[in-house]
């Protein structure tokens, strides 16, 4: 068997590939924000004003805390300073212990968490709801 160029896998595989960053509106933060997908390389190579944390899973551990963390450190690496809205599609614990436990450093990195009361009400059906207007 050949081992050429193309034929051998790397050992290091990497959820984002390498380059230049990108800057993008809005972003869904994959695999229900899930750390064995999303790291720091993530935040400081996708950068958005506004990022979609989803997850209710707290036996998954989702949203993961590694992830929020990585949001933290990616932005703090980002040579501009630009307004973050973070946007979670659920209401979780580790959102609510993460919010509070980094609300300053959320301040110092121009980060707002969007917390929204407001409910969609459609055919039977009811859900939290956010509305956003780029």
């Amino acid at each position: 068997i050949s081992k050429g160029p193309g034929n051998s896998k790397s050992a290091k595989s990497t959820a984002v590939p390498p380059g230049p960053p990108m800057y993008l509106d809005l972003v869904y933060v994959p695999n229900h924000s899930n750390r064995k997908n999303v790291d720091v390389e993530f935040f400081k190579r996708v950068r958005s004003s506004y990022y979609v944390v989803s997850g209710n899973d707290s036996a998954s551990e989702e949203p993961s805390r590694a992830v929020l963390d990585s949001l933290l450190e990616g932005k703090a690496q980002w040579d501009s300073n630009m307004q973050v809205t973070l946007i979670p599609t659920h209401d979780s614990e580790v959102m609510r212990e993460w919010y509070q436990e980094t609300h300053e450093k959320q301040q110092d990195l121009n980060i707002m968490v969007l917390a929204s009361s407001s409910t969609v009400v459609m055919q039977d059906e009811s859900f939290p709801a956010c509305k956003i207007e780029l």
